[in-house]
């Protein structure tokens, strides 16, 4: 599988790039997974109901399954998760993109928009190979400027570095 991040500050547009990118990327062909880190606790369940019961019972894991889709709840010691050990949970796909986990090393595109008065991640994240932005130039970037507003050619963009760029392999090795 191979990995493109999707890094930015909060409310820069990233699930919306991604909400935008997924279906142009099936269109090109291929298989899409996203993984999207959370920064505060989350729940999928809703007290009383029995996943939830079993949860507070103490169960490690808790997988609902239903004839339209199956959901794996795992319980965490507080320790952030590892990018890699979500990825091998996954099914294998085309393309994995995740969300979040800005300050981990695989490949990404930042989403920044000046107006929100947060710095670049770049250029102090390595890991940025280019930026997708609401703006025409960001003095002194040196990285490829995506238009934010143009889906395709923020997908095109990928598709160009998943065919030709070695950096976008996976971080599973394992499963290239």
């Amino acid at each position: 599988m191979k990995v493109l991040g999707i890094a930015g500050w909060s409310g820069s547009g990233k699930t919306s790039l991604i909400g935008r990118l997924i279906p142009l990327l099936i269109e090109a062909g291929l298989s899409v997974s996203t993984i999207k880190h959370a920064h505060d606790g989350f729940d999928l369940d809703r007290p009383g109901k029995d996943s939830w019961q079993h949860r507070q019972a103490g169960a490690r894991e808790v997988m609902l399954a239903s004839s339209h889709r199956w959901a794996l709840l795992h319980e965490t010691s507080g320790d952030e998760p590892d990018p890699a050990a979500l990825l091998a949970r996954l099914a294998p796909v085309d393309l994995v993109l995740i969300e979040g986990f800005k300050r981990h090393s695989f490949p990404q595109i930042e989403v920044h928009r000046p107006s929100l008065g947060k710095p670049l991640l770049w250029p102090d994240q390595p890991a940025v190979r280019a930026i997708a932005t609401d703006v025409k130039s960001l003095p002194g970037c040196t990285l490829p400027l995506l238009d934010l507003n143009d889906p395709l050619a923020v997908r095109d963009w990928v598709l160009q570095a998943l065919h030709t760029w070695p950096g976008c392999r996976s971080i599973n090795t394992e499963a290239d």
